[in-house]
């Protein structure tokens, strides 16, 4: 498995794989052919049919600028080896000097070619969770522990980082009103939630706070906006939301905080490894229930979880969300994203709750889980894989008419 550097990435939004991924693809490519005329994009598959909404070729055009950029879609190639394909092509005195294959796999994460990294380079050799487990218990050390292990202490100054972002990004949304950048017009909500929120009686205000926390992120994401992967833009809302009201709640330590973030982390590159955390290979189940996972592990190690626990939250929170469709309305990371992530952020704090609350005994494991997931993801028909041509998104046009 790769590092958490790997995993949490600081970007722009609104998606990781048709925002981030080309952008650290053109920086790559730009760098390899400068003593071009002009470069010729390619976009395919789930790129090319909601790579409009997610701003794909705007960031590619900026990223390669100044020099002339030419964007042709072909959404109805899908490759093989992985639906998010871009191909590069650097132009001199008319004629073809060089090309790159792209594949943006999810998270922002970008493979050259359809090859996967030489396993020789991965940060950690265990790839399941009983595993890991297992060599902890031998080994008489925690999970974050085993994550310093592998990635050496430079990973908690990393974290830290990550953990900053994640508070700028709340903050900045919070501070914002009026409409989302889209055609279609939705308002603002994080700084209404938050209202609600402070003038909330003490059994609703944790949630109403999360509910503020998650909208703020996903906004800041929707408009363009600097947040972090977590695992993807789409389903960035959920874990800072449920880590920054804990924080605030209950006093836990910076410490403490990315101690959680190693954890949460730990959860997320299995579920990368072993299945996806791509929605346009998995659909929001691999994105929206990833996260979920994530910050259920998460909050039941802040609430003091042993790790078969901890496994069982992680377990959970992905179990509960499988099947679930990512079909964005007019290609857009808002609707249903932005409020998908308000409430699986709740939901994922509701699970560690009910775990530390019953214990770790429970029948379905983690790993099992997860394997589900990827087969669930390729059942899905390809309309409800980020395509934006199957489920809510298929009326997006009345929608559109309709604000007309």
């Amino acid at each position: 498995m790769d590092s958490l550097k790997e995993l949490f990435k600081i970007g722009r939004g609104p998606s990781s794989s048709h925002t981030i991924g080309p952008e650290r693809a053109s920086k790559i490519f730009k760098n390899m052919y400068e003593d071009c005329d002009s470069y010729n994009v390619y976009l395919y598959g789930s790129l090319a049919a909601t790579g409009k909404g997610h701003m794909t070729d705007k960031i590619i055009i900026e990223t390669l600028a100044p020099k002339k950029v030419n964007i042709y879609w072909d959404a109805s190639f899908v490759h093989p080896y992985h639906t998010n394909y871009l191909k590069f092509v650097a132009i001199k005195d008319d004629k073809e000097i060089g090309s790159i294959d792209v594949f943006s796999v999810g998270g922002g994460t970008i493979e050259i070619g359809e090859s996967k990294k030489d396993e020789k380079k991965k940060v950690y050799k265990l790839t399941k969770l009983k595993d890991i487990i297992a060599y902890c218990k031998e080994k008489n050390i925690t999970l974050y522990e085993y994550v310093e292990q592998n990635e050496g202490k430079e990973i908690w100054d990393f974290l830290k980082q990550i953990l900053n972002q994640m508070q700028q990004t709340i903050e900045n949304g919070l501070s914002k009103d009026g409409y989302l950048p889209a055609k279609i017009k939705v308002k603002r909500k994080a700084k209404d939630m938050y209202k609600e929120y402070e003038k909330a009686n003490e059994a609703l205000k944790l949630t109403k706070k999360i509910f503020a926390y998650a909208l703020a992120t996903s906004e800041e994401n929707a408009s363009n906006g600097t947040m972090v992967t977590a695992p993807t833009c789409g389903a960035c809302g959920v874990i800072p939301s449920v880590l920054i009201a804990l924080k605030e709640e209950f006093a836990f330590s910076d410490e403490m905080l990315i101690r959680s973030l190693a954890i949460a982390g730990l959860i997320g590159n299995l579920i990368k490894e072993n299945a996806t955390i791509s929605g346009a290979e998995g659909g929001c189940q691999a994105e929206i229930g990833s996260a979920t996972s994530m910050a259920a592990a998460m909050a039941a190690f802040l609430f003091g979880a042993n790790m078969d626990e901890i496994e069982y939250a992680a377990e959970s929170g992905l179990e509960h969300a499988l099947g679930m469709t990512c079909d964005p309305i007019g290609g857009y990371v808002i609707i249903p994203c932005i409020e998908r992530n308000a409430v699986f952020a709740v939901k994922a704090l509701n699970t560690a709750n009910f775990v530390v609350s019953v214990g770790q005994d429970h029948v379905i494991s983690f790993d099992d889980v997860v394997v589900t997931m990827a087969e669930t993801g390729r059942d899905l028909i390809p309309a409800y894989r980020e395509t934006s041509t199957g489920g809510l998104a298929k009326y997006y046009e009345k929608l559109l008419n309709k604000e007309k």
